[in-house]
Parts: C-alpha cells; structure tokens; sequence
C-alpha cells in the first residue's frame, strides 16, 4: 500500500483485494461496521501528511487547490473517471473502489495548520472534485464540519461539488462560511432517468432527492448551480431526455447548468464497457466507435449536446451560462500516476 502517495506531492486517489500486510503501517486502521448502510464496505482510516493538494499549473481551472477527505466511493458510479486512482494504492478500482474507503481522519486538523501557514495566500479551495466529500461515509466520519469550519473562519474562498443530500447537515456552517467569504455549491445531476439512475449510481440519493437538496440550499440563500454530469451516450442524451433534466434543474432554482459528456479514462473505461456488455450489450459497438480514439467523445458529439443543454437552460431561465464551467462550479479531477492532480475540461 503506497500510503506515502496521501502527501502533497502524490496523486490523491485496485489490482487485487486488499489484504493485512498492504494495511501494515501504524498510520493506518481498518474498520467494518455491521450496519445496514455500511454492510460490505471496508474503511481504511489513515494520518495524512497534508490535506491541500496543488492542480497542475497548465490546467485551465479557476482554482488551484483541491481538498479531498476520502479516497475511493460507496457511490459506485459505473462511469466513475476517478476509479484509476485506487489503483496507485495497489487496490481494486472496479468492486474495491466501490467498497474499500480511505478516509483522512485528520484532513480537518490538516487543512487548519495550512490555512493559518505563513506561506498560504488565501486561495480558492475545492472539493468533491475527485471522489464525494459527502459520500455515505461522511455520516459517520463527519470530516466536512471540520474542513467547512476551518474554511470559514479563515476566511477562505471554498466550492463543494457533490452527488450527496448530506450536505444538508453542514447548511448552518456554509450559510455561516457564505457569509464570511465566496462559496459556491454544485450538485451533480446528469440525468432524471429513474432507471438509468437505479444502474449506473447504484449508491447515490436519486436525483430527485439531489435536486430537493439543491431548492432546500438556495432557499437559504446558498447559490448552487448543477452540473449536468455525465450526459450519457444512447442511454441518457435523446432530446426529450435533456429536456426533462434541464427543466428539472430550472424548477430546483438552480443557478447554472453545465453539461459534461460522459468521459472513459482507463479504469473507468474497463468497468463500465463491463456494465454495458451486461445490461446493454447492444450498445457496445457503439461506444467502441463512439470513443474510438481515446477518453473522450468526439468534439462533434460534445457539441451537440452542449448547445442542446444551453438552449434548453436559456428557454427555462436558467443562467447565465457558458461555454466551459461557471466561475465557481469544481471540475471533477483526472489523476495522473505520481503527479498532482490533473484537471481536464471539455
């Protein structure tokens, strides 16, 4: 188990399951919890050296720091871009991303000695850019109170961006934090399909639940905007299915909607063409020459959709709107072996 990769200076993210000899440091404990909401999964809590990680000067964010407090998702998205990280630990990224939960028990403590550092300038901060910060490990971790409150009495420009409706808990801190400095919130909805939702984020609140997450949010006066991600191809991208979810998101009071084409990065790429070989096996031809010359669709197909999505937000009032991301809206990471964490924007 490569634990020293939780620096700084490492990639923030298998093959084989893992066993006691990979989990062998002091820095780390490993628990089970035979509830039914934790049934399957094992938490690996561990000490980290440092909470804060640097996004690669080249990358076109508007932020250049990333806090992320776990590593691996109970989520179990299909389509997750993040499940290639497990692998720089030497664990599974189809089932044992899914199951296997690094948590940074001290990432609160951390991020507050930084943020009082000499040498921090007091620079954007986002979250839930690699795995969810309010993934269901969270409700019994509760790291994010912590990293919030750090965050807020510092002063410190923060976004969160997040699949998960525990955010709630945190409204008073954010509202508090909100007052104190710039927040921006996103919830991530790619999608209304309740059957799509059922299969390819088997772990997620549904979407609807997401959304009534959001109107609760900005009826406190936290602004959220949605990023509509992953719009997926042949199974979430008809007309009358962009319709519905842009419609959604303008009746949630979103402030923005930012559309994200599916993208397949190794790891991820191999998961998911499984899951679709399984249950839409007439589409894996499709895919092969959809995304034939790499992660990405093609810049056409991308187009498409994101033009589709604009007018539709324009029509339902919701903006404004851009191409690329809105200012405060976190772009999920795309780590790279060895490096900091690498951001990709369509």
């Amino acid at each position: 188990m490569r634990w020293d990769q939780l620096t700084e200076d490492g990639a923030d993210g298998g093959s084989g399951a893992a066993n006691a000899a990979l989990f062998g440091a002091e820095a780390v404990t490993t628990r089970r919890f035979d509830t039914p909401e934790f049934r399957g999964i094992t938490f690996h809590e561990v000490r980290a050296r440092s909470i804060v990680n640097r996004v690669p000067g080249a990358s076109r964010m508007p932020f250049e720091w990333t806090v992320n407090p776990y590593r691996g998702c109970s989520h179990a998205c299909v389509y997750c871009f993040a499940r290639s990280t497990h692998s720089y630990l030497d664990l599974d990224t189809g089932l044992g991303f899914d199951s296997q939960i690094v948590v940074k028990v001290n990432a609160p403590e951390l991020l507050r000695r930084r943020l009082g550092s000499r040498q921090w300038q007091g620079a954007h901060i986002a979250m839930g850019t690699n795995v969810d910060c309010y993934q269901r490990a969270e409700g019994r971790y509760r790291l994010m109170p912590g990293i919030i409150s750090a965050l807020r009495d510092r002063a410190n420009p923060f976004s969160i961006l997040t699949k998960g409706t525990l955010i709630l808990r945190d409204l008073p801190l954010l509202q508090q934090a909100a007052e104190a400095t710039d927040v921006g919130i996103s919830l991530s909805v790619g999608f209304v399909d309740e059957e799509l939702w059922r299969t390819v984020e088997p772990g997620t609140p549904s979407p609807q639940r997401r959304l009534e997450a959001l109107r609760t949010l900005t009826a406190a006066g936290i602004d959220c905007g949605v990023l509509m991600a992953p719009v997926i191809p042949f199974l979430g991208d008809r007309p009358d299915q962009l319709r519905a979810t842009v419609r959604a998101i303008a009746a949630a009071g979103a402030t923005s909607v930012t559309p994200l084409v599916l993208h397949l990065r190794p790891g991820a790429r191999e998961w998911f063409m499984a899951w679709l070989g399984q249950h839409h096996p007439h589409l894996v031809r499709r895919y092969e020459r959809l995304y034939a010359e790499g992660a990405y669709a093609p810049k056409w197909y991308q187009r498409r959709v994101t033009g589709q999505v604009h007018a539709l937000a324009a029509e339902y009032g919701i903006g404004p709107t851009q191409r690329g991301m809105p200012r405060r809206t976190p772009v999920p990471q795309e780590p790279r072996p060895a490096e900091p964490t690498q951001l990709t924007l369509l």
